[in-house]
């Protein structure tokens, strides 16, 4: 039975909840004043988390994701704002990836958002509105190196979210790319290396490493993004790209008016990989 919320409340579905930028993002949203579905692979049934409906999916498969959404359709009437968060990455350089490690990658970080989105448009055009936010990244504009194809799921987000938005403006909803840069998060912690190694990148992909740390440690919080995606979820003019954070709108802004040559020796020294 469906249950109706009050007058005026959204409610919001967000995937990869459990932890991270997720986790914040759904806590923030429900502070505002959203009824906020998250999702994780590992939620029980009528699991609440610090006041967030917790329902089991897995970005991967079609059948879950179908169940997900109409599980959270069904317990609220409507879904106004999704989240695409949910994804993982790979390190190390491109050639120690086999392309099975590449497919599984792809599955969850680009097909996981088709799956979702799929799922929620229907529900979104049937009320005549909605907004989705893709959690893309800096690397989404920028190279990625020893990560090119976490930097490659990021840079498809970017062209499926644009075009999409393009398709679906007719039906009042919106769609707009999240773009974080170094975030304090386990998502690097969590991600596996490339499963056939190769040795000779093995000094290189230890000075980036090294670099790639400190920048982390220096980078923003989840929280920091999460109020990235508060702003987007709640713009009354929406744009297509937020980079959170100002080391994400310093990247960004050189990327669009640095001479590449320029910008590839700035990247390239800023991993130490020169």
């Amino acid at each position: 039975m469906t249950t109706l919320t009050p007058k005026g409340q959204k409610t919001a579905f967000v995937t990869g909840a459990s932890s991270g930028i997720g986790k914040a993002a759904a806590l923030s949203l429900a502070r505002a004043g959203y009824r906020v579905v998250g999702t994780s692979r590992k939620a029980s049934p009528q699991e609440m988390r610090e006041g967030i409906r917790m329902v089991a999916c897995d970005v991967t498969s079609d059948a879950s994701v179908t169940a997900a959404v109409a599980l959270a359709h069904a317990e609220f009437g409507r879904i106004d704002l999704l989240v695409n968060n949910a994804g993982y990455a790979i390190s190390g350089a491109a050639e120690e990836s086999s392309i099975e490690q590449v497919r599984a990658l792809f599955d969850t970080n680009f097909l996981g958002v088709v799956r979702v989105t799929n799922a929620v448009l229907p529900i979104m055009r049937q009320q005549a509105g909605g907004r989705i936010l893709n959690i893309g990244s800096v690397v989404g504009l920028i190279p990625g190196p020893f990560g090119a194809y976490y930097t490659a799921s990021k840079h498809a987000i970017e062209g499926y979210s644009e075009s999409l938005d393009h398709e679906v403006r007719g039906f009042g909803i919106r769609v707009a790319v999240i773009e974080p840069w170094a975030t304090k998060t386990s998502i690097e912690a969590n991600s596996p290396q490339g499963d056939r190694p190769v040795a000779v990148y093995r000094n290189t992909f230890a000075r980036y490493q090294s670099a790639f740390n400190a920048a982390m440690a220096a980078g923003d919080t989840a929280d920091d993004v999460a109020e990235t995606i508060l702003a987007a979820a709640q713009a009354t003019k929406l744009l297509l790209r937020y980079p959170s954070g100002k080391a994400a709108r310093q990247t960004s802004f050189a990327r669009r008016f640095l001479p590449r040559a320029l910008f590839d020796r700035i990247l390239r020294k800023q991993f130490n990989i020169a």
